[in-house]
């Protein structure tokens, strides 16, 4: 493997990791700040509304056939997370139900 690349992918997995692990540090043993205790809040529905919507984009062209499939998706993830409030698992009972309907 060429050492450009090998450097490449070193450095973004660099990168990568020390962006996810900035916020333990920067918030180790400080309280949170108010406007990010709101976001915590939000952001997990904000997500759900975001994947919905993109998952949407698309149907106009293929009422025909993904209408019933997609609109029962949607239906499992809204109800799902509402019930359990667990967004993994809302993902994956949405696309469980959407595969199970496409297959139909």
């Amino acid at each position: 493997m060429n050492k450009y690349i090998l450097g490449a992918i070193v450095l973004s997995a660099m990168i990568t990791f020390l962006l996810r692990a900035l916020p333990f540090l920067l918030f180790k043993e400080k309280e949170l700040p108010e406007w990010l205790k709101k976001i915590e809040k939000k952001l997990p529905m904000t997500i759900m509304a975001v994947l919905i919507v993109y998952c949407l984009k698309d149907l106009r062209t293929q009422m025909t056939t993904l209408f019933f499939p997609c609109f029962l998706a949607c239906l499992t993830v809204v109800f799902t997370y509402k019930w359990k409030k667990n967004t993994f698992l809302s993902i994956i009972l949405s696309t469980v139900v959407y595969m199970i309907f496409i297959r139909l």
